[in-house]
């Protein structure tokens, strides 16, 4: 991945929080690859953390390479509970 663009965006747990995007040439459109933010307070004090602490969240979206290498157009198709495990050529 060479072409990357960064954005701000909403996430309900992170705030302030950021969308990181990278060209696909295959696609010719900008695909999701990342998400961060700084988790909010409120979500951290169920936790029992000090009201001091502060926690970043990141993550790479490695669930779209993952769909655009094996053909999958819908993400429910990946994740769930109605995945079917022989689409991904983990059951045959």
């Amino acid at each position: 991945m060479t072409k990357l663009k960064f954005k701000p965006a909403y996430n309900p747990y992170t705030e302030p929080s950021m969308e990181i995007f990278s060209y696909h040439e295959g696609f010719k459109k900008w695909v999701e690859v990342g998400n961060s933010g700084m988790f909010r307070p409120e979500m951290l004090r169920p936790m029992g953390l000090p009201e001091d602490v502060q926690v970043i969240a990141w993550g790479l979206s490695l669930e779209r390479p993952t769909m655009i290498m094996y053909g999958i157009d819908n993400i429910r198709d990946l994740f769930g509970h109605k995945v079917l495990l022989w689409h991904c050529g983990i059951l045959s």
